[in-house]
């Protein structure tokens, strides 16, 4: 019974490892507002997979406010966006 016991938690800290590689899944956009007042940015973006959400042109918080100073109205990006404490952020750009 050991063996098994140890060959599921084996099996599970793998899983852990991995679950947040396949989380962070970029979706393309384009930003169509900057607020830097606000810590916010609008982005036309393609669907986003991992919140199960279609194509939309909508507004995110940002989750480090660094990451407002990479994007401006009109460039096409590459993000990664979460529920973060409710609200919709933008956690990886690129």
């Amino acid at each position: 019974m050991k063996k098994y016991a140890a060959a599921l938690v084996a099996a599970l800290s793998l899983a852990a490892v991995a679950a947040p590689a396949a989380a962070a899944e970029f979706t393309k956009g384009t930003v169509t507002k900057v607020d830097t007042k606000q810590k916010k940015v609008t982005v036309d973006h393609e669907p986003l997979a991992n919140l199960d959400m279609p194509a939309m042109k909508m507004v995110f918080n940002v989750a480090d406010e660094a990451m407002l100073s990479e994007v401006s109205a009109g460039k096409s990006i590459q993000f990664v966006a979460e529920r973060v404490k409710g609200k919709l952020t933008i956690v990886d750009i690129k």
